[in-house]
């Protein structure tokens, strides 16, 4: 983007921001901005941009995009973005927003364009997953600039520029006024684009989506994972076997039972007794899941994202921005770390006070620490404090510690508040300057000499002492004594990558985003966020094992089992199908399906990933209800069987039965990759005296 031209453009700009702030109707705003049109459409070549320039890596189209010849007659918008960034996710919605209003061939295109701040940032694949992860459906490119929302006319010419975060009633206004104006000149194309080719169509089915948090309960029995891409809480025995479904797949606000209620990217989890509190991240909310009951509830927020930095308000009347993570303290405290403030907060389970504070009621949600500057500041008075987007929380409520340890994600730093009297200090990484957000690398040592690259993710072993930390964008999990300030790398390569291993330091992750300690101190959870897998650290044999998670028969009838989106996934476009003969069959017949599959000579199964076969059927439900729809694949040396019964009554007579099978595994020269295929059986139902049998085995066979 030239310089001069965005100067400009802004010049222009300021009188009508200014004029738009002291109009008294919205016919008045619409006036003003259609009068701005006519002014700047006159200077329309001396602020024309430049096109995109070669070699850009695009994402969510097939090929490069050029401004002046794929996109001359289209109002464009350029939201220039980074994914870390909390205020950029927080304009998320009202992209999406004004796409739905306005598509390609009402004249609109949305073009993000990424710039990174972190090195992880600039490399493709990391960008990627947060184009899946942010469920972001408009073309990406990488570029140098900053987050800035720019928007062009149909000749590639500068009209408005928006910074920061709080603008979609001046960018639906400005869009809604440039697509009028243009179109009324007649310069508008409504022909459609090239069709996009979504990047998040590619993803192969997985039993977890980019898990962002993992909590265990204090037996150390059950864990509790954020499966923030299904939009869902797992409840999970220590061996993988899901016993509570809660939410998913899709996203939305909605309190109630197990397989009603909706959440939109949950983050931190925090379990005690029977109750698991959830940061309802993208909702903007605190909920509260009753395993006992059965029962989802709000306890704080009002499900859009808030600009109150003071709090104190009962907590479903308190608007809250981006809560992170959620971590149990004494005495009847919920700490919460509000990313989007850059703030610490406190929900009153029962009545209570904070250091410095004043008797507050039960559900009072309030700030505890941070004045809601984006900053790296220590200070012995907490509000005076500033933090960088606080992403993970740990308590250490025993002395001498009796702190919060933070994880402070945009600072790339480790801070501890006390519990005590709320001063705030520094533990390791980041810089001494408080405005300095840019100290960040990997580097193992003591307190400020240490570099870390946006942590998201800490958790205290009470029984060794030790902080473990989630180093996300280097990609290890490293230690930290708070005593000495020594950081050192624990686990991980430094690289991403999805390797399980014999040693931690040859295990590979990729950002991971969370994790937590067993109360015996042995196992250390990790939610690997963009392998979509909880890794298992053996902290006796050193060995990095991936946590198969599963589906239970055991669960409750209710929620145990897995929804639609794990039940019947979408298998990737390539996937083979097999064409099978129809098959006479009768009501009440039992099919044994025989699973023969075999990989390539010398590869085997992927140690630990969720290889898994499920049936389906496209328009009869009916064939399937009640029945065991989904299982492992744990070894190819021998068949798989499932069983089909027919029922009694069968509304059509010529239904379709599939199989579809997903398998990870790799080659002898270590390259590993999932392989998919579906077979599909005909069926001719027919009344006869074989009904209530069994037919003879169908044999299902495959070699990848």
């Amino acid at each position: 983007m030239a310089a001069c031209s965005l100067h400009d453009l802004l010049q222009l700009q300021s009188p009508l921001e200014g004029a738009l702030q002291e109009a008294e109707s919205e016919e008045k705003r619409q006036r003003l901005v259609l009068e701005y049109l006519q002014s700047v459409n006159v200077r329309a070549a001396a602020l024309r941009a430049p096109d995109f320039a070669p070699g850009l890596e695009w994402l969510n189209t097939d090929s490069a995009i050029s401004l002046h010849r794929d996109l001359a007659g289209k109002v464009v918008l350029l939201d220039f973005f980074t994914y870390c960034c909390i205020n950029c996710m927080h304009i998320l919605p009202d992209l999406h927003g004004l796409e739905q209003r306005f598509s390609d061939s009402d004249g609109l295109v949305v073009i993000g364009v990424h710039s990174a701040k972190f090195p992880n940032e600039r490399v493709l694949d990391n960008i990627k997953s947060a184009v899946l992860r942010y469920s972001i459906s408009h073309p990406e490119l990488q570029v140098s600039c900053w987050p800035t929302l720019v928007l062009l006319g149909p000749q590639g010419n500068l009209l408005f520029s928006l910074v920061g975060e709080g603008h979609k009633e001046n960018l639906f206004l400005f869009t809604s006024m440039a697509l009028k104006f243009y179109k009324e000149r007649r310069e508008i194309k409504e022909d459609r684009i090239p069709p996009r080719r979504l990047y998040r169509d590619t993803l192969p089915p997985s039993p977890l989506l980019f898990p962002g948090k993992v909590v265990v309960d204090p037996s150390g029995d059950t864990l509790v994972i954020s499966d923030t891409g299904h939009h869902r809480i797992l409840v999970v025995s220590k061996d993988g076997r899901i016993l509570h479904t809660v939410g998913g797949p899709g996203s939305g606000w909605r309190d109630g039972g197990f397989s009603h209620c909706l959440f939109n990217s949950p983050q931190g989890v925090a379990i005690q007794d029977k109750t698991i509190y959830v940061a309802d991240a993208e909702n903007h909310l605190i909920r509260k899941v009753d395993l006992g009951t059965l029962w989802v509830s709000t306890v704080a927020g009002i499900g859009t994202q808030g600009v109150d930095r003071e709090g104190g308000a009962p907590g479903e009347q308190q608007p809250i921005s981006s809560p992170w993570d959620v971590a149990f303290g004494s005495q009847g405290v919920l700490w919460i770390a509000m990313a989007g403030t850059h703030q610490i907060w406190a929900l009153l389970l029962e009545e209570g006070t904070l250091p410095r504070g004043s008797l507050l009621p039960p559900g009072s949600c309030i700030r505890f620490a941070g004045s809601g500057n984006e900053e790296n500041r220590n200070n012995s008075y907490p509000h005076r404090a500033g933090f960088a987007q606080p992403s993970g929380l740990a308590v250490c409520s025993g002395d001498p510690w009796s702190c919060l340890f933070v994880a402070d994600s945009e600072s790339s730093s480790i801070r501890s508040v006390s519990l005590k009297d709320g001063a705030v200090k520094h533990i390791v990484g980041g810089e001494r300057d408080p405005t300095n957000l840019f100290a960040f690398g990997d580097v193992d040592g003591a307190g400020i000499n240490v570099k870390l690259q946006h942590p998201l993710g800490v958790s205290w072993a009470h029984t060794s002492g030790v902080l473990y930390v989630a180093d996300s964008y280097n990609h290890k999990i490293k230690t930290v004594d708070p005593k000495s300030k020594i950081c050192v790398t624990l686990a991980g390569t430094g690289q991403a990558g999805n390797a399980p291993g014999p040693s931690f330091m040859e295990a590979s992750f990729s950002e991971p985003g969370g994790l937590c300690t067993a109360p015996d101190g042995r196992l250390l959870y990790v939610a690997d966020t963009n392998n979509h897998q909880i890794k298992v650290l053996d902290m006796e044999t050193k060995m990095v094992s991936v946590l198969p998670v599963v589906s239970s028969e055991s669960g409750d009838v209710m929620d145990s089992a897995l929804p639609i989106r794990i039940r019947n996934p979408k298998l990737p476009k390539s996937t083979p199908n097999v064409q099978l003969e129809p098959l006479p069959v009768s009501p009440g017949q039992t099919l044994q399906l025989v699973l023969n599959l075999q990989l390539p000579a010398g590869a085997k199964l992927t140690e630990g990933a969720p290889s898994f076969w499920f049936l389906f059927t496209e328009g009869h439900d009916w064939l399937l209800a009640g029945q065991k729809t989904y299982g492992e694949i744990g070894t190819l040396a021998t068949p798989g069987h499932m069983e089909v019964t027919l029922p009694l009554q069968c509304p059509c007579a010529d239904p379709e039965l599939r199989v579809g099978a997903c398998v990870y595994y790799c080659t002898q020269d270590t390259v590993c990759m999932m392989k998919s295929v579906s077979f599909t059986q005909p069926l001719h139902v027919t009344p006869g005296p074989g009904a209530n049998g069994s037919v003879a085995p169908l044999p299902l066979s495959y070699t990848f």
